[in-house]
C-alpha cells in the first residue's frame, strides 16, 4: 500500500469522532425527492459514506431513472464544503455490462475466451460511466455457476474456474487501468463473495452446500484473480455456505478474503444482506447484526442502516471495539484517496466516442456468438438470398440488451429485422409467426431460399431473483420450429438467450443454430455479420448446453465415479438414466467455425520433469500446429485441459488450464506454445494451501473440452 495515501488516511481518522466515522460505513440508496433535504442534513453531519446510486434491491430487473449529474455534484458539494471533515462521498451504481453502449451479458462475453476485448470493453463502460458521476461499480460477477435454472448465472463467467479467473483480471484491469485516480476509470468490485452460484436448485438467495475443497479449487480461484489484478472492493454474498452466513464470517471474510487471498481493499454488503442475519437465524437482533459483520470483516453498509442504528452503542458496551471501526474506515478511506476524489470530486463530463464504443460492442458480440450446429454447410447464406424471418425476437429490441441493463436504451438498438434489411442485398419477408396467421406466414416460407427462426428467453426472465424451473424456450416458440420443419424448408435457428437453455429437441429440428445471447447494442447487427459470413464464427461455450432440463447440474470439470458411468463423456451414458442420454447436447468449449482447423498431436519439449526445478521455476512447453485448412480467415480458440490420473484428492476429468485465441488465414498453420509451471500442476487442500504432486499428467489440447487430443507429462 502507499505510504502517502496511509499517513493521509491516519491523520483523517485522527480527526473523526465516532459518529463520523461510522458515517463512512453506511451507504444509503438515492434519495428521492420527499426526502432529499433530510438526507443533505445527513451528508452535513458526516453519517454517509457512499450513495448506491439506484433504488430497490433488484436494480437490474427495476426501472431506474436517469441520472443527474447536478444532483450528485450538490450532494458532493456538501460533503466536501459543509461537513466537518470534508470527506466526499463515493457513488456506485450497478454498471454491470454496459452504461449507455450495451456489451454481451458476461457469460456472452466469456464465449468470446478474448480477454483483451472483454478488458476493452470495460475500459469503454468506465469511460462512459464516469462521465455521470459514477466511481464505483459493483462488477465483476465471479459467482462460478453449474445451475442454468439461476437467473444470475448470466452476470457471471460461467462453469470454469479458469475461464472466471481470466474474466476477472480482464474486467478488473479494464475498468481500474493503469491509474485509478484517472477521471475515466471506476473502483471494480468483485462479487459476490463467496458461492452464491451454487444455490440449492437454482432458487436465488437460497443456502449453498461446498465443501473446503471445492471452495478453494472451484470457487475462489476467480476471485484470487481479481485481488491479484487489484480489484479495490468486494461484496460479501447473501448466501450462507454450510451454514455459515458469509456476512457474519470472520472465517470467509478475514481469515481467507483477507489473509490467504491477501485483499487489502475494503468489503461491502449487498443490499440489506446484514440486517438479514436475523431471517437467517444467527442474530437476535439488529444490534447483534451489525456487531456480527463488522467484527467478521465487513466494511460498508449497503442500504439497511444497520451500522448507522446500532454501532455506537455497540463500541461504547465493548461488543465492537474502536480498533474494529478505525480498521473498516481506513479501508474506505482508503480506497476514496486512491480514486483521487479528494482532489477531484466533482463529475466534469468530457465526452467520448460512442461510435467507438459501439465499434467496440460489435466486435465483442460477434466473438461472443457460437454456432452449435451446421449441417451441409447451410452458412453463412449469401447476401442476396431470400429470407423469411419468423418468430418473436424477430422485432425485440429490449430483451437483447439483456438483464442487469440500467442505463441502455431499447429504442436505439437495432432488431434482428432491421439489421437484416441492412446488412442483405435480397428479398425479407417476416412475420411473427404466432396468432392465426401461420397459412400467410407458410407461404412466405415456401417462397423463400432460407428460413431464419428469431428465438429466445426474454430479458425479465433473467438476472436477479428470476430463477426458472424449466430451462426450455416457451412452447409457443417450439410450435414454430415443428412447424417449419414440417414445411420442409432449410432452417436457421437464431436462439437470444441469457443463460443456457435445454438443446436436444431445437438441435435435432433445425439444420443450423447460432446461439446468440443477449449481446447488447451489437447483437442484431452481430447476428447478421455471422449470418451472411462477413465474420466467421469463433465463439465458444462457457456453460454446457444440456440435452433436457433433468440432466442439470451437468457441467465438464466433474471427478471420476466409482463405477464406470462418467456421462459426461459418454461412459456408458444408459446407467447414469435409463429413459435418457446424460451426455451434454453441446459440451463446455464446444463452437464451429466456418472454415476446417486441424490440429496436430500435442508434443511436449520434456516429457519429465522434477518437482524441484517445476519448483525453482522452470516450465514444460506443449506446442500443438494447428492448420487453417478451410476457406475463410478464422479465428479459433486453442485449449489445453489437464487430468492427474492419481492423487491424494480425487481431480476432475478434465480442467482447464489454458487457452489461447489464434487468428489464423485460410491455408495457413501456426504453431501454438503453452508453458506449464508450477501453478499449472497442483491443486488446493481442504485448507487451502497448495499442493503440487509426482506422478503423471495427461495434457489435452484441442477444440473443446471433450478432444481426445492428448500428450503425458511426468512428474519425478
Amino acid at each position: 500500500m502507499n505510504n502517502e495515501i496511509l499517513q493521509k488516511v491516519e491523520k483523517l481518522l485522527s480527526e473523526m469522532t465516532l459518529h463520523e466515522k461510522i458515517g463512512q460505513l453506511n451507504q444509503p440508496e438515492t434519495p428521492s425527492a420527499d426526502n432529499a433535504e433530510a438526507f443533505k442534513e445527513a451528508v452535513r453531519n458526516g453519517e454517509v459514506g457512499s450513495i448506491l446510486m439506484s433504488v430497490g434491491a433488484t436494480a437490474g430487473n427495476d426501472a431506474q431513472g436517469a441520472i443527474d449529474i447536478s444532483f450528485y455534484n450538490e450532494i458532493q458539494r456538501i460533503a466536501v464544503e459543509e461537513s466537518k471533515n470534508h470527506i466526499p462521498l463515493i457513488f456506485g451504481r450497478d454498471v454491470i455490462h454496459g452504461h449507455h453502449t450495451v456489451f454481451p451479458v458476461p457469460l456472452a462475453m466469456a464465449a468470446s475466451f478474448n480477454s483483451d476485448l472483454i478488458e476493452q470493453s470495460y475500459r469503454d463502460i468506465a469511460q462512459e460511466a464516469a462521465q455521470e458521476s459514477i466511481h464505483w461499480t459493483f462488477t465483476p460477477m465471479l459467482d462460478l455457476a453449474r445451475d442454468p435454472r439461476w437467473g444470475r448465472i448470466i452476470e457471471g463467467p460461467g462453469e470454469d474456474p479458469y475461464v472466471g479467473a481470466r474474466f476477472a483480471s480482464a474486467v478488473v484491469s479494464g475498468l481500474q487501468g493503469d491509474d485509478l485516480s484517472k477521471s475515466d476509470t471506476l473502483v471494480a468490485c468483485a462479487k459476490h463473495y463467496v458461492g452464491y452460484g451454487a444455490s440449492e436448485g437454482g432458487r436465488d438467495y437460497h443456502r449453498t452446500e461446498i465443501s473446503d475443497y471445492s471452495l478453494h479449487n472451484y470457487y475462489l480461484p476467480a476471485f484470487r484473480s481479481a485481488v491479484k489484478a487489484g480489484a479495490r472492493t468486494v461484496m460479501s454474498s447473501f448466501n450462507d455456505v454450510n451454514g455459515q452466513p458469509i456476512t457474519s464470517s470472520s472465517y470467509y471474510l478475514t481469515d481467507i478474503l483477507r489473509d490467504k487471498l491477501g485483499f487489502e481493499g475494503f468489503v461491502v454488503s449487498d443490499y440489506d444482506a446484514v440486517i438479514q442475519l436475523k431471517r437467517q437465524g444467527v442474530a437476535a437482533d439488529d444490534a447483534d447484526c451489525a456487531a456480527m459483520a463488522l467484527n467478521a470483516g465487513l466494511d460498508m453498509d449497503m442500504h439497511d442502516y444497520c451500522y448507522a442504528a446500532n454501532l455506537e452503542k455497540l463500541v461504547e458496551s465493548g461488543k465492537v471495539s474502536m480498533e474494529a471501526v478505525d480498521n473498516a474506515v481506513k479501508r474506505i478511506l482508503y480506497v476514496k484517496f486512491e480514486k483521487g476524489l479528494f482532489d477531484h470530486p466533482y463529475c466534469t463530463p468530457a465526452g467520448y466516442d460512442k461510435n467507438e464504443h459501439l465499434k467496440h460492442a460489435r466486435e465483442l458480440a460477434d466473438e461472443s456468438i457460437v454456432l452449435l450446429k451446421n449441417s451441409d454447410h447451410l452458412l453463412p447464406l449469401d447476401k442476396s438470398a431470400k429470407i423469411c424471418l419468423i418468430g418473436p425476437f424477430a422485432t425485440e429490441r429490449r430483451s437483447l440488451l439483456g438483464s442487469w441493463c440500467i442505463d441502455g436504451t431499447a429504442e436505439e438498438t437495432p432488431c434482428l429485422l432491421d439489421a437484416l434489411k441492412e446488412s442483405s442485398t435480397g428479398k425479407i419477408e417476416y412475420s411473427s409467426g404466432l396468432g392465426l396467421n401461420w397459412d400467410s406466414t407458410l407461404k412466405k416460407a415456401y417462397n423463400s431460399d432460407v428460413v431464419v427462426l428469431a428465438l429466445g428467453e426474454s430479458w425479465s426472465s433473467t438476472g436477479e431473483a428470476r430463477a426458472v424451473s424449466n430451462i426450455s424456450i416457451p412452447p409457443e416458440q417450439l410450435a414454430i420450429i415443428k412447424k417449419v420443419k414440417a414445411a420442409g424448408k432449410k432452417t436457421v435457428g437464431v436462439l437470444f438467450c441469457g443463460r443456457p437453455i435445454e438443446m436436444q429437441e431445437i438441435s435435432n429440428e433445425l439444420d443450423a443454430v447460432i446461439y446468440a445471447w443477449h449481446n447488447g447494442s451489437a447483437s442484431a447487427p452481430a447476428v447478421c455479420d455471422i449470418l451472411f459470413g462477413d465474420v466467421s464464427p469463433s465463439g465458444k461455450l462457457p456453460a454446457t448446453l444440456p440435452r433436457l432440463a433433468t440432466h442439470i447440474p451437468l457441467y465438464y470439470n466433474i471427478t471420476s465415479s466409482g463405477r464406470p458411468v462418467n456421462c459426461y463423456y459418454n461412459e456408458n451414458p444408459y446407467d447414469c438414466y435409463i429413459d435418457s442420454i446424460p451426455t451434454p447436447c453441446y459440451p463446455f468449449g464446444y463452437g464451429l467455425s466456418y472454415t476446417t482447423f486441424n490440429y496436430s498431436r500435442p508434443e511436449c519439449d520434456k516429457t519429465e520433469i522434477s518437482l524441484g526445478d517445476l519448483e525453482a521455476g522452470k516450465k514444460i512447453t506443449v506446442s500443438v500446429n494447428l492448420e487453417n485448412a478451410g476457406d475463410y480467415d478464422a479465428k479459433e480458440t486453442v485449449q489445453l485441459y489437464m487430468n492427474t490420473p492419481v492423487a491424494k484428492m480425487m481431480r476432475p476429468i478434465r480442467e482447464l488450464k489454458s487457452f489461447k485465441k489464434i487468428f489464423l488465414k485460410q491455408k495457413t498453420n501456426e504453431t501454438v506454445s503453452f508453458e506449464l509451471g508450477y501453478e499449472d500442476f497442483g491443486y488446493y487442500d481442504p485448507c487451502g494451501n497448495y499442493v503440487v504432486e509426482k506422478g503423471v499428467r495427461n495434457v489435452f489440447v484441442g477444440e473443446n473440452c471433450l478432444t481426445v487430443n492428448k500428450v503425458s507429462v511426468i512428474i519425478k
